[in-house]
């Protein structure tokens, strides 16, 4: 039986892991749940059952106040890409002041609190404006998704790895099915003192690098430079995970894995029985 107080929630961003956060909650009973998307988005024309769609510009405040309004929003679940992250303070000021009790942060990666510049930065600034407005929040770290690791890693175009540093620290990672499914969970089970101003660290599989070259029965090449679109980006990622960072247990401010609750995977208790997928079972290994 759901101990949450919250019913209805707004979704912003209709992608890889908001998509599956929108069809989760459109299939819970007595929970509403509106898509928030830019006018024009193809995002919102195939949307789940029960889920309704609502095209309105983020930087419009007194529009997106009256959807917020309209749907008569508990929690806002944002589920923005790199580039919409920025607008996630403003998008939370509106929040506010039309009565959104929880605004869940696009973490949905590596830990990001204490970080001052690139991406990173962008998220915990986002977080400390929510501290800043009175807006209670939730952060989830997720480690690498499991489903990019073919493209992220190189395989999907050598068929093996290629790794930037030493491939020998551990690193959390999920899928995108159970990354979704438990945000869905929690929102719908626990009790709003749970979930506010929390932090939440769930790991599907822990793994250092070099073990996806077995996995995938292929090499781990190891290299100084990146080539491809994304290599920047890619090589950058690599070696914060190569820190320690790529934990979802990294205490960035500390310098070092995290216990007890602020453990890798420490949150996984929230969703009892839940088998949590493993790389070979998402790639059929």
């Amino acid at each position: 039986m759901s101990t949450s107080s919250y019913t209805s929630f707004a979704v912003f961003g209709a992608g890889t892991i908001g998509s599956p956060i929108i069809a989760g909650l459109a299939a819970k009973p007595n929970i509403s749940v509106v898509a928030i998307g830019r006018p024009g988005s193809k995002s919102l024309q195939n949307l789940p059952a029960g889920a309704k769609a609502a095209a309105v510009d983020s930087a419009d405040a007194a529009a997106l106040s009256a959807v917020l309004k309209e749907h008569r929003v508990d929690v806002v679940v944002s589920a923005l890409g790199t580039h919409g992250i920025a607008a996630q303070a403003s998008i939370a000021r509106v929040a506010k002041d039309a009565g959104v009790k929880l605004f869940v942060l696009s973490e949905f990666g590596f830990p990001t609190a204490g970080h001052k510049v690139g991406m990173f930065g962008d998220k915990n600034n986002a977080a400390e404006e929510l501290k800043n407005i009175g807006l209670p929040s939730l952060r989830i770290y997720t480690g690498v998704f499991m489903e990019v690791i073919p493209l992220a890693f190189g395989y999907a175009q050598h068929k093996k790895f290629t790794i930037v540093g030493s491939g020998e620290v551990p690193v959390s990672m999920t899928s995108i099915g159970d990354i979704a499914g438990f945000t869905v969970h929690v929102l719908t089970t626990l009790p709003s003192s749970q979930l506010e101003n929390k932090t939440f660290r769930i790991q599907g599989q822990r793994l250092k690098l070099n073990e996806l070259g077995p996995i995938f029965n292929t090499t781990v090449e190891h290299v100084e430079e990146l080539e491809g679109p994304m290599a920047k980006e890619l090589k950058g990622l690599m070696l914060i995970a190569d820190s320690g960072a790529g934990s979802t247990g990294w205490d960035g401010e500390a310098g070092k894995e995290g216990t007890g609750d602020a453990a890798a995977g420490s949150a996984n208790k929230f969703w009892e029985g839940h088998q949590w997928k493993t790389v070979k079972e998402v790639h059929n290994l």
